[in-house]
C-alpha cells in the first residue's frame, strides 16, 4: 500500500519510481526495522511514518535540486541513510558518499547498499571536520546534504568544505529556520561567499512543515576550515 502511495506522491515531485525501486524501498524498510531492534537508528518505525517522514521527506530534495544533473554527492551525518540511501534508490546514477561518525551505523549502511544492489556508494566512518581536510574529498562534490539537528552555522562548516565552487549544499530542516538563517550569514560568507535560498512546504498527511535551505558556493573555502573536530559545535562561526 505505502509503496503505491510513495510512487504517487513522488511523481508530484517529478520523481518517477518503477516497481523495482518500490521493492527496494520495501526491503529498506524491513532492514531498518530489523536492525533498529538491536541498535538505535530511528525513533520512527511504523511503516506509514517511515514512508512519509523518512522516504518521502528525503525525496523532497528533488524540489530544489535537479538530481538528474548531479553526479557527485556527499550526505553528511547520514544516520540511517536519510536522505542518502532513499534518494540513491530513486536516482541510481548518483556517485554517493555516506558519512557518519558512528561505526555501527556505517556498517548498517554498507549492509543496506549491498542488500539493495546499490552501486557507486561509499560508506565512510569519520567526522566531517577530519574528512573535509582530506584531499580526495575536499571541494570534490557537486552536492552536499545534511538532515541533521545542528544549527545552520555549524552545519555549514561541516558541509561547505566538501562542495566544489559552483556546487550546492542543502540543509533539510523542520519548521522554524529564520533565526538560524540570520545567525549563519557570517559563516556562509567566510566559508565560500555562499548564497542562501529557502523553500518551505508541508509534508503529506499533515505530518508537519519542512524547509529546504539551498546554498550555492561561489568561492573556495579557506584552508583554515573546517576547524578541528569538536570546534564548530563548541565555537560556531557568527
Amino acid at each position: 500500500m505505502w509503496g503505491s502511495w510513495l510512487q504517487r506522491e513522488a511523481a508530484g515531485l517529478g520523481v518517477q519510481l518503477a516497481e523495482e525501486q518500490l521493492a527496494r524501498f520495501a526491503r529498506y524498510y524491513e532492514l531498518l526495522v530489523e536492525k533498529n531492534k538491536v541498535m538505535n537508528l530511528t525513533a520512527i518505525t511504523e511503516e506509514k511514518e517511515v514512508y512519509i517522514k523518512h522516504f518521502f521527506d528525503s525525496l523532497t530534495l528533488a524540489r530544489v535540486v535537479d538530481l538528474h544533473a548531479v553526479k557527485s554527492w556527499i550526505d553528511v551525518g547520514t544516520g540511517a541513510g536519510f536522505p542518502g540511501i532513499a534518494v540513491k534508490i530513486a536516482f541510481p546514477h548518483l556517485h554517493l558518499v555516506l558519512l557518519d561518525s558512528l561505526k555501527k551505523r556505517v556498517t548498517f549502511l554498507q549492509e543496506v547498499a549491498q542488500e539493495l544492489g546499490l552501486t557507486q556508494v561509499e560508506c565512510i566512518h569519520g567526522r566531517a571536520e577530519d574528512l573535509g581536510k582530506h584531499p580526495k574529498y575536499r571541494q570534490a562534490f557537486e552536492l552536499a546534504t545534511a538532515r541533521a539537528v545542528a544549527r545552520l552555522n555549524v552545519l555549514a562548516e561541516y558541509c561547505l568544505p566538501f562542495v566544489k565552487v559552483g556546487g550546492i549544499f542543502v540543509a533539510m530542516k523542520g519548521t522554524d529556520v529564520s533565526e538560524e538563517m540570520e545567525e549563519a550569514g557570517q559563516a556562509l560568507n567566510i566559508l565560500g561567499k555562499t548564497t542562501l535560498e529557502v523553500t518551505s512546504f508541508a509534508l503529506p498527511e499533515n505530518r508537519g512543515g519542512r524547509n529546504l535551505l539551498l546554498m550555492k558556493k561561489r568561492n573556495q573555502t579557506p584552508k583554515a576550515y573546517p576547524r578541528k573536530a569538536g570546534t564548530p559545535s563548541k565555537q560556531p562561526l557568527s
